[in-house]
């Protein structure tokens, strides 16, 4: 699996920084946010490094491609949606912060109830809804 050793998320994956982990298959991590948006704000990245989401193969070549990575993102959603009880899940692609294809996910701010940096009691929500 490609990594680049000076990538956050890819130190993340080897496991070299702590994250609250959401979710996790053989491509794919979903942790907890460090800079919340609101409760249950989550990143969703590839474990391989990939500069940006739509660097990410097309659906139908090799693995991970797009459609495994929005299944996963479509599934930690709905998790979320469960969990805090909203409707609304806001999702961002922006890559200019972490150069590392990453999908912010995170509950409607003034929707989801409870402490926004409680990043445990945050993830063992969302991971009850999986």
């Amino acid at each position: 699996m490609e990594v680049m050793s000076d990538c956050i998320f890819c130190k993340i994956v080897a496991g070299e920084i702590p994250s609250e982990r959401v979710y996790e298959n053989e491509n794919f991590l979903s942790f907890m946010d460090i800079n919340p948006q609101s409760p249950g704000h989550v990143q969703v990245i590839p474990k391989k490094h990939f500069r940006y989401v739509w660097d990410v193969p097309a659906l139908g070549e090799e693995s991970p491609n797009i459609g495994e990575y929005f299944d996963v993102v479509r599934k930690i959603a709905r998790a979320i949606q469960g969990t805090f009880g909203t409707e609304y899940v806001f999702s961002k692609m922006m890559g200019d912060e972490v150069h590392h294809a990453h999908v912010w996910l995170f509950p409607h701010p003034g929707e989801a109830e409870g402490d926004k940096n409680n990043f445990k009691e945050n993830a063992e929500k969302i991971r009850s809804q999986l």
